[in-house]
Protein backbone atom coordinates (compact mmCIF):
# COMPACT_ATOMS: atom_id res chain seq x y z
CA UNK A 1 0.00 0.00 0.00
CA UNK A 2 2.84 2.36 0.80
CA UNK A 3 4.37 1.70 -2.56
CA UNK A 4 1.06 2.45 -4.32
CA UNK A 5 0.58 5.63 -2.30
CA UNK A 6 4.13 6.74 -3.05
CA UNK A 7 3.61 6.06 -6.75
CA UNK A 8 0.38 8.10 -6.79
CA UNK A 9 2.09 10.99 -5.04
CA UNK A 10 4.83 10.97 -7.64
CA UNK A 11 2.28 10.97 -10.43
CA UNK A 12 0.44 13.86 -8.81
CA UNK A 13 3.65 15.80 -8.48
CA UNK A 14 4.53 15.10 -12.12
CA UNK A 15 1.03 16.12 -13.24
CA UNK A 16 1.25 19.31 -11.18
CA UNK A 17 4.67 20.07 -12.64
CA UNK A 18 3.47 19.39 -16.18
CA UNK A 19 0.31 21.42 -15.64
CA UNK A 20 2.34 24.28 -14.13
CA UNK A 21 4.75 24.13 -17.06
CA UNK A 22 1.84 24.20 -19.51
CA UNK A 23 0.31 27.17 -17.69
CA UNK A 24 3.67 28.99 -17.65
CA UNK A 25 4.27 28.24 -21.31
CA UNK A 26 0.73 29.33 -22.16
CA UNK A 27 1.11 32.51 -20.13
CA UNK A 28 4.48 33.24 -21.72
CA UNK A 29 3.05 32.52 -25.16
CA UNK A 30 0.06 34.74 -24.47
CA UNK A 31 2.36 37.47 -23.14
CA UNK A 32 4.62 37.37 -26.17
CA UNK A 33 1.62 37.16 -28.50
CA UNK A 34 0.00 40.19 -26.91
CA UNK A 35 3.34 42.02 -26.94
CA UNK A 36 3.75 41.17 -30.63
CA UNK A 37 0.18 42.29 -31.42
CA UNK A 38 0.79 45.55 -29.56
CA UNK A 39 3.94 46.21 -31.57
CA UNK A 40 2.63 44.89 -34.90
CA UNK A 41 -0.69 46.32 -36.09
CA UNK A 42 -2.20 44.27 -38.92
CA UNK A 43 -5.25 44.45 -41.16
CA UNK A 44 -6.43 42.35 -44.08
CA UNK A 45 -8.60 45.18 -45.45
CA UNK A 46 -5.89 46.59 -47.70
CA UNK A 47 -5.27 46.85 -51.43
CA UNK A 48 -2.62 47.94 -53.87
CA UNK A 49 -3.42 51.30 -55.45
CA UNK A 50 -1.64 53.40 -58.08
CA UNK A 51 -1.84 56.26 -60.53
CA UNK A 52 -4.16 55.29 -63.37
CA UNK A 53 -4.02 57.71 -66.30
CA UNK A 54 -7.18 57.59 -68.38
CA UNK A 55 -6.31 58.28 -72.01
CA UNK A 56 -8.90 60.32 -73.90
CA UNK A 57 -8.86 62.46 -77.00
CA UNK A 58 -9.23 66.24 -76.81
CA UNK A 59 -10.72 66.36 -80.31
CA UNK A 60 -13.26 64.24 -82.19
CA UNK A 61 -12.25 62.29 -85.27
CA UNK A 62 -11.49 58.94 -86.88
CA UNK A 63 -8.77 56.72 -85.43
CA UNK A 64 -6.05 56.42 -88.07
CA UNK A 65 -3.45 54.32 -86.28
CA UNK A 66 -2.94 52.56 -82.92
CA UNK A 67 0.63 51.90 -81.82
CA UNK A 68 0.06 49.88 -78.61
CA UNK A 69 -1.83 46.86 -77.37
CA UNK A 70 -3.20 45.75 -74.01
CA UNK A 71 -0.65 45.19 -71.20
CA UNK A 72 2.18 46.65 -73.28
CA UNK A 73 4.81 48.61 -71.32
CA UNK A 74 5.27 52.20 -72.52
CA UNK A 75 7.56 55.11 -71.69
CA UNK A 76 6.47 58.66 -71.06
CA UNK A 77 6.09 60.43 -74.43
CA UNK A 78 5.55 57.24 -76.48
CA UNK A 79 2.98 57.66 -79.27
CA UNK A 80 -0.14 55.68 -78.36
CA UNK A 81 -2.71 56.60 -80.97
CA UNK A 82 -3.20 58.88 -83.97
CA UNK A 83 -6.41 60.48 -85.23
CA UNK A 84 -6.82 61.30 -88.92
CA UNK A 85 -5.43 64.88 -89.14
CA UNK A 86 -6.83 65.80 -92.58
CA UNK A 87 -9.74 67.93 -91.34
CA UNK A 88 -7.54 69.68 -88.78
CA UNK A 89 -4.87 70.36 -91.39
CA UNK A 90 -7.50 72.13 -93.54
CA UNK A 91 -8.53 74.27 -90.59
CA UNK A 92 -4.91 75.24 -89.95
CA UNK A 93 -4.50 76.30 -93.58
CA UNK A 94 -7.78 78.26 -93.52
CA UNK A 95 -6.75 80.06 -90.35
CA UNK A 96 -3.28 80.82 -91.77
CA UNK A 97 -4.80 82.18 -94.99
CA UNK A 98 -7.23 84.39 -93.07
CA UNK A 99 -4.38 85.71 -90.93
CA UNK A 100 -2.26 86.49 -94.01
CA UNK A 101 -5.17 88.37 -95.60
CA UNK A 102 -5.64 90.50 -92.48
CA UNK A 103 -1.90 91.19 -92.33
CA UNK A 104 -1.98 92.36 -95.95
CA UNK A 105 -4.87 94.69 -95.16
CA UNK A 106 -2.93 96.02 -92.19
CA UNK A 107 0.10 96.61 -94.40
CA UNK A 108 -2.07 98.60 -96.84
CA UNK A 109 -3.52 100.61 -93.93
CA UNK A 110 -0.02 101.39 -92.67
CA UNK A 111 0.91 102.60 -96.15
CA UNK A 112 -2.22 104.78 -96.28
CA UNK A 113 -1.33 106.31 -92.92
CA UNK A 114 2.22 106.98 -94.10
CA UNK A 115 1.01 108.68 -97.30
CA UNK A 116 -1.68 110.62 -95.42
CA UNK A 117 0.85 111.91 -92.88
CA UNK A 118 3.17 113.05 -95.66
CA UNK A 119 0.28 114.87 -97.27
CA UNK A 120 -0.65 116.37 -93.89
CA UNK A 121 2.88 117.72 -93.56
CA UNK A 122 2.55 119.30 -97.01
CA UNK A 123 -0.82 120.85 -96.10
CA UNK A 124 0.53 122.16 -92.81
CA UNK A 125 3.38 123.76 -94.76
CA UNK A 126 0.80 125.29 -97.11
CA UNK A 127 -0.98 126.75 -94.08
CA UNK A 128 2.24 128.38 -92.94
CA UNK A 129 2.75 129.75 -96.45
CA UNK A 130 -0.82 131.07 -96.49
CA UNK A 131 -0.27 132.74 -93.10
CA UNK A 132 2.91 134.41 -94.38
CA UNK A 133 1.08 135.55 -97.51
CA UNK A 134 -1.75 136.92 -95.34
CA UNK A 135 0.74 138.90 -93.28
CA UNK A 136 2.25 140.23 -96.50
CA UNK A 137 -1.14 141.25 -97.86
CA UNK A 138 -2.06 142.92 -94.58
CA UNK A 139 1.17 144.91 -94.76
CA UNK A 140 0.47 145.84 -98.39
CA UNK A 141 -3.06 146.94 -97.47
CA UNK A 142 -1.78 149.13 -94.64
CA UNK A 143 0.65 150.73 -97.06
CA UNK A 144 -2.10 151.18 -99.66
CA UNK A 145 -4.31 152.84 -97.03
CA UNK A 146 -1.57 155.35 -96.20
CA UNK A 147 -0.96 155.94 -99.92
CA UNK A 148 -4.64 156.59 -100.65
CA UNK A 149 -4.93 159.01 -97.76
CA UNK A 150 -1.95 161.01 -98.96
CA UNK A 151 -3.23 160.89 -102.56
CA UNK A 152 -6.64 162.18 -101.50
CA UNK A 153 -5.10 165.06 -99.60
CA UNK A 154 -2.81 165.97 -102.49
CA UNK A 155 -5.60 165.57 -105.05
CA UNK A 156 -7.85 167.88 -103.05
CA UNK A 157 -5.06 170.48 -103.15
CA UNK A 158 -4.60 169.84 -106.89
CA UNK A 159 -1.03 168.76 -106.10
CA UNK A 160 -1.36 165.54 -108.14
CA UNK A 161 -3.25 164.61 -111.23
CA UNK A 162 -6.49 162.74 -111.25
CA UNK A 163 -4.85 159.85 -113.08
CA UNK A 164 -2.26 159.40 -110.34
CA UNK A 165 -4.99 159.56 -107.70
CA UNK A 166 -7.06 156.92 -109.49
CA UNK A 167 -4.02 154.65 -109.82
CA UNK A 168 -3.38 154.96 -106.08
CA UNK A 169 -7.04 154.22 -105.39
CA UNK A 170 -6.94 151.19 -107.69
CA UNK A 171 -3.80 149.95 -105.93
CA UNK A 172 -5.65 150.20 -102.59
CA UNK A 173 -8.64 148.25 -103.91
CA UNK A 174 -6.30 145.61 -105.35
CA UNK A 175 -4.53 145.27 -101.97
CA UNK A 176 -7.87 144.92 -100.23
CA UNK A 177 -8.94 142.21 -102.67
CA UNK A 178 -5.61 140.43 -102.29
CA UNK A 179 -6.02 140.46 -98.51
CA UNK A 180 -9.48 138.85 -98.81
CA UNK A 181 -8.01 136.27 -101.19
CA UNK A 182 -5.17 135.53 -98.75
CA UNK A 183 -7.67 135.04 -95.89
CA UNK A 184 -9.72 132.67 -98.03
CA UNK A 185 -6.56 130.82 -99.06
CA UNK A 186 -5.59 130.40 -95.37
CA UNK A 187 -9.10 129.21 -94.49
CA UNK A 188 -9.04 126.64 -97.30
CA UNK A 189 -5.56 125.48 -96.26
CA UNK A 190 -6.61 125.05 -92.60
CA UNK A 191 -9.77 123.26 -93.70
CA UNK A 192 -7.67 120.90 -95.86
CA UNK A 193 -5.41 120.20 -92.85
CA UNK A 194 -8.40 119.36 -90.64
CA UNK A 195 -9.89 117.15 -93.39
CA UNK A 196 -6.57 115.34 -93.73
CA UNK A 197 -6.35 114.78 -89.97
CA UNK A 198 -9.84 113.28 -90.07
CA UNK A 199 -8.70 110.96 -92.84
CA UNK A 200 -5.69 109.91 -90.74
CA UNK A 201 -7.87 109.23 -87.69
CA UNK A 202 -10.18 107.10 -89.81
CA UNK A 203 -7.29 105.08 -91.24
CA UNK A 204 -5.74 104.70 -87.76
CA UNK A 205 -9.11 103.43 -86.49
CA UNK A 206 -9.15 100.98 -89.36
CA UNK A 207 -5.63 99.93 -88.39
CA UNK A 208 -6.68 99.35 -84.76
CA UNK A 209 -9.61 97.20 -85.95
CA UNK A 210 -7.26 95.23 -88.19
CA UNK A 211 -4.76 94.75 -85.35
CA UNK A 212 -7.55 93.38 -83.15
CA UNK A 213 -8.70 91.15 -86.00
CA UNK A 214 -5.14 89.91 -86.48
CA UNK A 215 -4.83 89.02 -82.79
CA UNK A 216 -8.14 87.15 -83.03
CA UNK A 217 -7.05 85.29 -86.14
CA UNK A 218 -3.69 84.47 -84.52
CA UNK A 219 -5.63 82.92 -81.64
CA UNK A 220 -7.78 80.99 -84.13
CA UNK A 221 -4.63 79.76 -85.89
CA UNK A 222 -3.04 78.76 -82.58
CA UNK A 223 -6.20 76.85 -81.61
CA UNK A 224 -6.22 75.12 -85.00
CA UNK A 225 -2.57 74.14 -84.55
CA UNK A 226 -3.27 72.85 -81.05
CA UNK A 227 -6.16 70.75 -82.31
CA UNK A 228 -3.91 69.44 -85.08
CA UNK A 229 -1.35 68.50 -82.42
CA UNK A 230 -4.05 66.76 -80.38
CA UNK A 231 -4.51 64.24 -83.20
CA UNK A 232 -1.47 62.46 -81.78
CA UNK A 233 -1.91 61.10 -78.25
CA UNK A 234 1.19 60.34 -76.19
CA UNK A 235 1.76 58.39 -72.96
CA UNK A 236 1.60 60.74 -69.96
CA UNK A 237 3.96 58.57 -67.89
CA UNK A 238 5.83 55.28 -67.78
CA UNK A 239 3.52 52.35 -67.22
CA UNK A 240 1.44 49.62 -68.80
CA UNK A 241 -1.44 49.95 -71.25
CA UNK A 242 -4.73 48.49 -70.08
CA UNK A 243 -8.48 48.74 -70.78
CA UNK A 244 -7.90 49.51 -74.46
CA UNK A 245 -11.35 50.01 -75.97
CA UNK A 246 -10.60 51.51 -79.39
CA UNK A 247 -9.69 50.14 -82.80
CA UNK A 248 -8.53 51.62 -86.09
CA UNK A 249 -11.39 53.26 -87.94
CA UNK A 250 -13.47 54.01 -84.85
CA UNK A 251 -15.15 57.41 -84.73
CA UNK A 252 -14.37 58.90 -81.33
CA UNK A 253 -15.56 61.98 -79.46
CA UNK A 254 -13.64 64.46 -77.34
CA UNK A 255 -13.30 63.18 -73.78
CA UNK A 256 -14.14 59.59 -74.69
CA UNK A 257 -11.96 57.12 -72.69
CA UNK A 258 -9.83 55.09 -75.09
CA UNK A 259 -7.40 53.24 -72.81
CA UNK A 260 -5.53 53.64 -69.55
CA UNK A 261 -1.86 53.75 -68.57
CA UNK A 262 -1.07 52.34 -65.13
CA UNK A 263 2.14 53.67 -63.61
CA UNK A 264 3.54 50.68 -61.68
CA UNK A 265 6.59 52.64 -60.52
CA UNK A 266 4.42 54.76 -58.20
CA UNK A 267 2.05 52.21 -56.69
CA UNK A 268 1.17 52.31 -53.01
CA UNK A 269 -1.04 50.53 -50.49
CA UNK A 270 -4.27 51.79 -48.97
CA UNK A 271 -4.86 49.98 -45.66
CA UNK A 272 -8.24 50.48 -43.98
CA UNK A 273 -7.37 50.17 -40.30
CA UNK A 274 -9.98 50.16 -37.58
CA UNK A 275 -10.21 53.43 -35.68
CA UNK A 276 -9.23 51.51 -32.53
CA UNK A 277 -5.91 50.57 -34.16
CA UNK A 278 -4.82 54.08 -35.14
CA UNK A 279 -3.63 55.32 -31.77
CA UNK A 280 -0.02 54.24 -32.30
CA UNK A 281 0.18 54.51 -36.10
CA UNK A 282 2.24 57.50 -37.24
CA UNK A 283 3.78 58.62 -40.56
CA UNK A 284 7.27 57.24 -41.10
CA UNK A 285 6.74 53.88 -39.40
CA UNK A 286 7.97 50.77 -41.20
CA UNK A 287 5.46 48.34 -42.67
CA UNK A 288 5.77 44.70 -43.69
CA UNK A 289 3.44 43.81 -46.52
CA UNK A 290 2.32 40.34 -47.50
CA UNK A 291 0.50 39.86 -50.79
CA UNK A 292 -2.09 37.14 -51.31
CA UNK A 293 -0.72 36.50 -54.81
CA UNK A 294 2.83 35.83 -53.52
CA UNK A 295 2.50 33.92 -50.21
CA UNK A 296 6.23 33.51 -49.59
CA UNK A 297 7.27 37.05 -50.41
CA UNK A 298 7.39 40.08 -48.11
CA UNK A 299 7.45 43.69 -49.30
CA UNK A 300 8.53 46.67 -47.24
CA UNK A 301 7.12 50.17 -47.01
CA UNK A 302 6.50 53.16 -44.76
CA UNK A 303 3.37 54.89 -43.50
CA UNK A 304 3.01 58.05 -45.61
CA UNK A 305 -0.18 59.61 -44.24
CA UNK A 306 -3.52 58.98 -42.55
CA UNK A 307 -6.72 60.06 -44.26
CA UNK A 308 -8.59 63.03 -42.74
CA UNK A 309 -11.82 61.07 -42.42
CA UNK A 310 -13.30 57.60 -42.36
CA UNK A 311 -14.11 55.76 -45.52
CA UNK A 312 -17.83 55.97 -44.78
CA UNK A 313 -17.67 59.77 -44.57
CA UNK A 314 -16.56 59.97 -48.20
CA UNK A 315 -18.88 57.31 -49.57
CA UNK A 316 -21.60 58.09 -52.07
CA UNK A 317 -24.25 57.89 -49.34
CA UNK A 318 -22.59 58.85 -46.03
CA UNK A 319 -24.42 57.73 -42.87
CA UNK A 320 -26.92 60.15 -41.29
CA UNK A 321 -26.47 59.49 -37.57
CA UNK A 322 -29.03 62.15 -36.61
CA UNK A 323 -31.94 60.16 -38.06
CA UNK A 324 -32.48 58.20 -34.83
CA UNK A 325 -31.49 54.84 -36.30
CA UNK A 326 -27.90 55.04 -35.11
CA UNK A 327 -26.00 51.80 -34.57
CA UNK A 328 -22.41 52.14 -33.42
CA UNK A 329 -20.02 50.44 -35.83
CA UNK A 330 -16.23 50.53 -35.61
CA UNK A 331 -15.16 52.75 -38.48
CA UNK A 332 -12.17 52.21 -40.74
CA UNK A 333 -9.76 54.99 -41.70
CA UNK A 334 -7.56 54.64 -44.80
CA UNK A 335 -3.80 54.76 -44.22
CA UNK A 336 -1.53 55.39 -47.21
CA UNK A 337 1.61 53.24 -47.28
CA UNK A 338 4.40 53.94 -49.74
CA UNK A 339 6.48 51.00 -50.93
CA UNK A 340 10.25 51.16 -50.58
CA UNK A 341 11.96 51.85 -53.91
CA UNK A 342 13.83 48.54 -54.07
CA UNK A 343 11.11 46.30 -52.64
CA UNK A 344 9.37 45.66 -56.00
CA UNK A 345 12.20 45.70 -58.52
CA UNK A 346 10.48 43.27 -60.86
CA UNK A 347 7.23 45.31 -60.92
CA UNK A 348 5.18 42.26 -60.02
CA UNK A 349 2.57 44.09 -57.96
CA UNK A 350 -0.61 45.13 -59.69
CA UNK A 351 -3.29 47.65 -58.81
CA UNK A 352 -6.16 46.05 -56.88
CA UNK A 353 -4.19 43.17 -55.33
CA UNK A 354 -5.23 42.22 -51.79
CA UNK A 355 -2.45 42.64 -49.21
CA UNK A 356 -1.93 42.29 -45.47
CA UNK A 357 0.18 45.18 -44.13
CA UNK A 358 1.70 45.08 -40.64
CA UNK A 359 2.80 48.39 -39.11
CA UNK A 360 5.83 47.91 -36.87
CA UNK A 361 5.88 50.08 -33.76
CA UNK A 362 9.27 51.73 -33.25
Amino acid sequence: MDEVKTSNNKRKKIAIIIFSAIVLIGAATLYFYLSYKAAHITTDDAFVEGNIHTIASKVPGTVKMIYVKDNQPVKKGDLLLEIDPADFDVKVKEAAAGLDAEKNRLFEAEKKIEVAKRKLSELEAAVETAKANLQLQEANLRQAERDIKRAEALFNKDAISKERYEKTKTAYEVSNAQLKAAKEQLRQAEKAVETQRTVIRQVETERSVLQSSIRQREAILEAARLNYGYTKIYAPSDGYVTKKSVEIGNQIQAGQPLMAVVALDSIYVIANYKETQLQKIKPGQSVKIKVDTYPGKTFMGKVESIMAGTGASFSLFPPENATGNYVKVVQRIPVKILLDKDTDRERILRVGMSVVPTVIME
